[in-house]
Formats: structure tokens, C-alpha cells, sequence
């Protein structure tokens, strides 16, 4: 397993894994993140939240500066040092979201399917629907390259619905409480990947990534790290990952931010008690 010593990359989701998904609650996390600090690994939050959630997030955290990926990889936010890299200083992987929005509205008039965007709700409606303060809903509106829905049909019209957007070069992604969709060239493992090797080019080093999720939506996620950790979740489908041998994987007991804590206490014990 990895250590605090080693060219480690950390991907973590957020609702669920770092923070309560009702709550908000991270504080259970603070000393991982100190200690990451310390040791200069970088922790690139990877979430279905937009830009504008993720960067308010960086700031209350304290790791402001560091890549994210936002919607499920569709955006990427590159590091502050990395500013003469194209596109700098955020990326956005395959359609816009106008351009999603519209397919979407396109086949809800001619199929009549049940749905409602969130781009369709004001701050208010969106946080009473969501939970979140009405400015932190205002936020959650500003979608770059991918579209959050409220599904009101049956599962066999999803099923319909799903297969209409494949056609179509779309994504439809489960999260942990509304679904998301954006373009096929976009993901979690796209994104993984992408700034993996992007460490690599800036840093000249080979990097152990290890990736933490709660979520169905993250499994492209760990799928694509050397080690990860499934946080205890809310989903009763869990999630299923291609390698679940517990050389690769832990399993936390516990639920967001104490889970968290739990899988860093597991795989990062070795250099944390030698920190």
C-alpha cells in the first residue's frame, strides 16, 4: 500500500465521501488534510458539483490552487501552476451545457418524458429541492458541460430515455441523489487519467493515484486509480468495481467525512505513523 512518502495523487469525491450529504460536515476529515498538506500531496476533489460549487469548496477546505473535476470530468480545473497549458485555467471535455439542455428539451417534446432540469429551477426551488442555502443553489445552477435532472418517470421509460441518449453521444449517470448527463467523451476516468498524466509531464515523476467514492458515479473513478476506498454509503446498489480484491480496496464501515478519515487511516498508515 502507499505511504505519505511516496508521488501520491488523492481523488476524492465529495457528497457522501468528504462531506454529508445533508450536513455538510467535513471537519472528521481535518487532519488527513493537514497532513496531506504537509506532505505536499495533492488532493483534487471529483464530483458531479459545478466549477463554482468546487472552487467555494477548495476555499473551505484549504486546498485552493489544486486541479478539480467538476460534473462527473466533463470540466476540469488545472493547477494554479500550470497556467501556460491550453485552456488554462479550466477545460471543458466534449458539449456545452446549452447544447445538452437542448437535446434534452428536444426529447422531452417529442417522447414527453418526466423530468425537470436544474437549470429550470430558480435558487429558491433548487434549494428547498436540494437542501442547500439558496446561495449555494444559485451555484449548483451554473452547469459548464453537462445538465442535473430530476427524474418523475418509470424505470422502463428511463430505460427508453437512457438508451435515446447513448444514440445521441450522451451520458445519463446516476449520483447519489439526482442523475446527470453529459457528452460520452467526458468522465470521472477521463479525467482521472488525463490529469494523472498531466502530473507526470509537469513533475517528470510517476505518481500512485489512490481515489476515495460512496457512490454508483464514482466507480469510473476507482476503477482507474492504483488503490481505492469505498466510503460507506447511502445506495443500496453499492458500487461494483472491476478489481474489489482488498489489496486494491478498502471498505469503510463508517460514513462520510469519519469514513473518509477510516480509509486514509488504512491505506496511508504506514507513512502516517511515520510522519
Amino acid at each position: 500500500m502507499p505511504t505519505l512518502n511516496d508521488a501520491l495523487l488523492v481523488f476524492s469525491d465529495i457528497d457522501g465521501t468528504l462531506m454529508d450529504s445533508h450536513t455538510g460536515e467535513w471537519q472528521a476529515a481535518a487532519p488527513w488534510l493537514a497532513r496531506l498538506r504537509e506532505h505536499a500531496i495533492p488532493l483534487i476533489l471529483c464530483s458531479s458539483k459545478t466549477a463554482a460549487e468546487m472552487l467555494a469548496i477548495q476555499r473551505i477546505l484549504g486546498v485552493e490552487g489544486l486541479p478539480f473535476i467538476a460534473e462527473n470530468g466533463a470540466v476540469i480545473q488545472l493547477d494554479v501552476n500550470w497556467q501556460d497549458s491550453a485552456g488554462y485555467p479550466r477545460i471543458i471535455q466534449g458539449s456545452s451545457h446549452d447544447e445538452i439542455f437542448s437535446v434534452l428539451e428536444q426529447l422531452r417534446q417529442r417522447d414527453g418524458y418526466k423530468f425537470t432540469a436544474f437549470s429550470e429551477l430558480d435558487e429558491h426551488v433548487l434549494a428547498d429541492v436540494t437542501g442547500l442555502p439558496p446561495a449555494q443553489a444559485s451555484l449548483a445552477r451554473l452547469q459548464e458541460a453537462s445538465e442535473t435532472i430530476i427524474w418523475r418517470d418509470s424505470d422502463e421509460r428511463m430505460a427508453a430515455f437512457n438508451t435515446a441518449l447513448a444514440s445521441l453521444g450522451l451520458r445519463f449517470v446516476q449520483g447519489a441523489r439526482f442523475w446527470h448527463v453529459l457528452d460520452e467523451r467526458a468522465g470521472k476516468d477521463q479525467a482521472v487519467n488525463w490529469l494523472t498524466r498531466q502530473y507526470h509531464h509537469h513533475d517528470n515523476k510517476t505518481f500512485i493515484t489512490l481515489g476515495l467514492g460512496d457512490g454508483p458515479n464514482d466507480a469510473p473513478l476507482l476503477d482507474n486509480v492504483d488503490f481505492a476506498i469505498v466510503v460507506k454509503g447511502l445506495n443500496r446498489q453499492g458500487i461494483s468495481l472491476r478489481d474489489d480484491s482488498p489489496t486494491r480496496v478498502f471498505h469503510t464501515t463508517r460514513e462520510g467525512a469519519e469514513g473518509w478519515r477510516e480509509g486514509l487511516d488504512h491505506m496511508l498508515d504506514s507513512g502516517s505513523s511515520s510522519s
